[in-house]
């Protein structure tokens, strides 16, 4: 069984409000539940994927602080 996990995440999510997306992203982070992480992962490639190279720089610099 081969499951596409960006479709399904993305599918899952299309029709949710901001205020939903936001919410579900402040749970994922809080609970600290690994099962989550690919989500989020996804998230951030769709954050990544429409985002300039002045938003790559942002992005970059906000993890390097991060960590």
């Amino acid at each position: 069984m081969n499951i596409d996990i960006r479709k399904s995440i993305k599918a899952n999510f299309k029709d949710n409000s901001i205020e939903e997306i936001n919410n579900s992203i402040e749970s994922a982070i809080n609970d600290k539940d690994e099962i989550t992480l690919p989500g989020l992962g996804v998230f951030f490639e769709i954050l990544w994927n429409n985002s300039d190279n002045n938003m790559h720089q942002n992005i970059i610099n906000s993890i390097k602080k991060g960590l």
